[in-house]
Parts: C-alpha cells; sequence; structure tokens
C-alpha cells in the first residue's frame, strides 16, 4: 500500500526575469553582501586608558586560574589522605600530604609572591 506518490513528472522551469530586473538584483545583492562585511568585520575594541591596569587585570585572571587549580589539588590531597587512614597505607598518605601541601602553596601562589617581592 502506497501512502505517499511521487509525481515524478514536474517540470522545473524558470521565471522570467528582465535584463534590467536581473541587473538590479545583483546590484541589490552585492550591496547587501557588501554593508554586511562591513558592519560584520568591524570589531570595537575597548582598551583602558592605563596599560598597567590592563596588565594588572590579566594578572588577576591568570592568579585566578592558578587558584582554581590549587583548590582542586587541595581536595583531591584531602581524599588522598583521608583513603589512606581509611587504608592504613604509609605511602599513600605521604603522597596525600605532599598534594596537600602543593595545593596549599598553590592555591596562595600570588600571597607568597606579594610576601616575597614586598
Amino acid at each position: 500500500m502506497k501512502l505517499f506518490q511521487k509525481n515524478e513528472k514536474k517540470a522545473i522551469q524558470k521565471l522570467p526575469m528582465a535584463g534590467k530586473v536581473k541587473r538590479g538584483f545583483r546590484f541589490y545583492c552585492m550591496a547587501v553582501l557588501a554593508a554586511a562585511l562591513m558592519l560584520g568585520t568591524s570589531v570595537t575594541a575597548f582598551a583602558a586608558n592605563d596599560p598597567i591596569a590592563v596588565v594588572n587585570n590579566l594578572s588577576n585572571f591568570i592568579f585566578g586560574l592558578i587558584r582554581a587549580v590549587g583548590m582542586i589539588m587541595l581536595g583531591f590531597g584531602i581524599v588522598q589522605v583521608g583513603l589512606s587512614l581509611k587504608s592504613h597505607d604509609p605511602s599513600q598518605r605521604a603522597n596525600g600530604f605532599l598534594t596537600l601541601a602543593g595545593g596549599v602553596v598553590i592555591t596562595f601562589a600570588k600571597e607568597i609572591l606579594t610576601l616575597i617581592t614586598g
């Protein structure tokens, strides 16, 4: 049982378009593409007046990422120490405390650097 019948005898016919209309349509398409290209490629750059402020913002962003990695390591170190206490494994406990200490150092890296540099 066929629910849908294909009509394969359809002929495709182009709509008639005069030469002036075709040329006008081409002009319109080119104008729209040029306007879209001109508006799409123009980018406004908002820059600060003080270049030191830009460097400070970038520094704060990078240290924020480093702090996030340090927090992840800190959490992993706590879990590792907890699991080592449960299984009575001294090597895992040592690795857990080292990971914990590394996480603390990485988390407070910015404060440590400002303390060292003054």
